[in-house]
């Protein structure tokens, strides 16, 4: 494989990553590495994010509505509200024990999974009740 560069570009997108714990879109890394970097593209951002998720330096949490980025390295499930599309860190211990049951009874050599939990978060309930009461 051919070493990439560390490029300014790439250690921006790097950085934006890194200094934000709210799981944020491409399209939102772009719009705070624009205010840095006027210059930069979309498609530059795009493709830093790849390369740095590949690479290890960030995690790629995938979404079946867009994909979010995570400082966080360590194996660990998400909460996605349904309602707001934020993302969340559950407060869960990744289970490496299923990752090796499943090994035994399939054979199938599994490095690792996700968890992803769906549903309404705090927030949103509370606005959805404060809205409920408001109506009666």
């Amino acid at each position: 494989m051919k070493k990439q560069r560390n490029s300014k570009q790439r250690q921006l997108i790097l950085e934006a990553v890194m200094g934000r714990h709210d799981h944020p879109t491409a399209d939102q890394i772009y719009m705070q590495v624009r205010e840095q970097d006027e210059k930069i593209s979309r498609g530059t951002v795009y493709r830093n994010l790849g390369l740095l998720s590949d690479s290890g330096k960030i995690t790629d949490v995938q979404l079946s509505t867009a994909d979010r980025y995570d400082s966080r390295l360590d194996r660990h499930y998400h909460l996605y509200c349904v309602q707001c599309g934020r993302v969340f860190d559950a407060p869960l211990p990744y289970h490496a024990e299923d990752d090796a049951q499943v090994t035994a009874e399939t054979g199938f050599a599994v490095r690792c999974h996700h968890v992803l939990f769906e549903g309404v978060c705090p927030e949103c309930m509370a606005l959805q009740q404060e809205g409920a009461s408001k109506e009666e």
